[in-house]
């Protein structure tokens, strides 16, 4: 629960967020401006990856942030993460994306599943920035139904599986040196055959197919992963055999969750940057913003960030506190987190809709901050399940006990 003083002004208190949680946005506001902001053209014009960004994020204790001390970690919770990736998409939403696929999706799914022998032997290395995580989900004939359609199998051979199949749309594939992989070790099961590994970038078999080019979040490396006869040790499976479900549905719920501030720092970012052109674009001999219209739109624009901002925030704390404890892929925190996402995801659309029309023809322009950001919108709609995949979850949830 937050605390506030006398002389705690309005807009903190009505955000939720206490002095500590100001602390660490701010922070990390100000590491993302200065370090993540001045790469984020390059990457978007060239598709470029900077080597040095994670160790330099590890030497400054932006890795490892639920993890426990004694393995490098700060030992904090979801939400604290949840600010982190908020100021880290402000100023660079691509290596946000990336930030959140290695340690959300990987390294905070093995924190919470994996054995003590394969945290120590992973996670440290993580915690530093010294290896990049990954998901390996996503098939070439399994998004949205990515349980069903599943065709990457895990055939048990002496002390180590054969992997065989291919992964697509996977954030950080072409960088990544530890992926969390899903494939299906008893066909036969459906999605009640499904197990989850550890695949190191170097075991024999694994291999990135090709580089995908994105309209979006370029910069944030995408690729098509194929594993043939991928030999894994069975040392490097998560749980028991035929139990990855649990560990892929609870960390979809998790994944919802923080898709939404990658949402909110980008219409953040946006907002800000229409707010500083409607004062210092003129037209007609005076600022654009003395005009009523671009006031209206400033004004709507402030609402569906707050109402983000709120939405957000309160789906973190809930996951946080949920944690371990909530059900996997089902119950109140599944509903909650896809509404999360679906509506941070949708009012991000509003908001970037109106930011480029603010801009006019500069926001037209590829090469503009603007239309960067703009370019986003449509992957925060389709990632971590669709908008529509997210709609099927939230009626199904209500109209279980009706």
């Amino acid at each position: 629960m937050s605390t506030f003083t006398a002389t705690t002004g309005a807009t903190q208190i009505f955000s939720g967020l206490s002095d500590d949680e100001i602390e660490v946005l701010t922070q990390s506001d100000r590491f993302a401006q200065a370090e993540l902001y001045p790469l984020a053209k390059r990457m978007d014009a060239e598709e470029w990856w900077p080597t040095e960004i994670f160790p330099l994020m590890g030497r400054n204790g932006y890795f490892g942030i639920t993890a426990p001390p004694e393995v490098g970690g700060s030992g904090a919770d979801l939400f604290t993460s949840g600010l982190i990736l908020q100021a880290f998409a402000r100023w660079n939403h691509a290596l946000a994306l990336s930030w959140v696929s290695h340690e959300n999706l990987c390294l905070h799914n093995i924190l919470r599943n994996a054995t003590s022998e394969q945290i120590n032997k992973y996670v440290p290395k993580m915690c530093r920035g010294e290896t990049i995580g990954a998901l390996g989900l996503t098939e070439p004939g399994a998004g949205s139904d990515a349980l069903g359609s599943m065709r990457t199998t895990a055939t048990l051979d002496g002390d180590h599986y054969m992997l065989n199949g291919s992964k697509l749309y996977i954030t950080n594939g072409p960088v990544a040196d530890v992926l969390l992989v899903y494939a299906k070790t008893e066909p036969q099961l459906g999605a009640k055959g499904i197990s989850a590994f550890i695949v190191e970038s170097g075991f024999p078999g694994f291999k990135v197919a090709q580089k995908l080019i994105k309209m979006g979040f370029r910069g944030s490396q995408t690729a098509e992963l194929v594993f043939e006869d991928c030999r894994v040790p069975v040392a490097n499976r998560i749980g028991e055999e035929n139990t990855g479900v649990k560990v892929l549905m609870s960390g979809l719920d998790l994944e919802r969750a923080m898709i939404s501030p990658i949402c909110l720092g980008i219409a953040e970012r946006a907002f800000d940057l229409c707010m500083d052109y409607a004062r210092t674009r003129e037209q007609f001999k005076k600022p654009i913003a003395s005009f009523q219209m671009i006031q209206d739109k400033l004004a709507k624009m402030y609402v569906w960030v707050e109402s983000m901002r709120l939405f957000t925030y309160q789906t973190l704390r809930a996951a946080s506190a949920v944690g371990d404890h909530g059900e996997a892929g089902r119950g109140d925190i599944h509903k909650i987190t896809a509404a999360s996402v679906m509506m941070a995801a949708e009012t991000m659309n509003l908001v970037l809709n109106e930011a480029v029309q603010i801009h006019g023809g500069t926001g037209y322009i590829w090469e503009s901050e603007i239309n960067r950001l703009y370019r986003s919108i449509k992957l925060l709609e389709i990632g971590a399940g669709t908008t529509e995949i997210r709609k099927i979850i939230i009626s199904g949830e209500l109209l279980k006990n009706s």
